[in-house]
């Protein structure tokens, strides 16, 4: 999944950085302060859920965009009750991850 969000974002954003999982996430923002982080919800050692919430506790103003797949439905709402300000669904489509990233972004 990153590399291929990795192929779609670099043609026109900078890539910061890569977590493998919640826990670097949440270092990783800490460390980078990005505009954006796309998160998946399901991730090894703390899922996409709770690194949004530590993420967004710390830093209230963190756009997180949420990755998930279809069918998903009340793992999106607890993401957006954690603090996610949008999210994409699995199988990713390039125009639409670009479209939801530059509209977080204000572009």
């Amino acid at each position: 999944m990153r590399a291929l969000l990795k192929k779609v974002l670099a043609a026109s954003h900078t890539i910061a950085g890569e977590a493998e999982n919640g826990v670097e996430a949440v270092e990783m923002y800490d460390q980078l302060s990005p505009d954006l982080v796309l998160m998946d919800i399901v991730m090894p050692h703390m899922d996409g859920i709770l690194a949004t919430s530590n993420i967004t506790n710390k830093h209230p103003d963190a756009r997180i965009i949420m990755c998930t797949s279809v069918g998903q439905d009340e793992k999106v709402k607890a993401a957006i009750k954690a603090g996610a300000k949008g999210y994409i669904t699995k199988p990713f489509q390039g125009p639409s991850v670009l479209k939801e990233v530059e509209s977080l972004l204000g572009q």
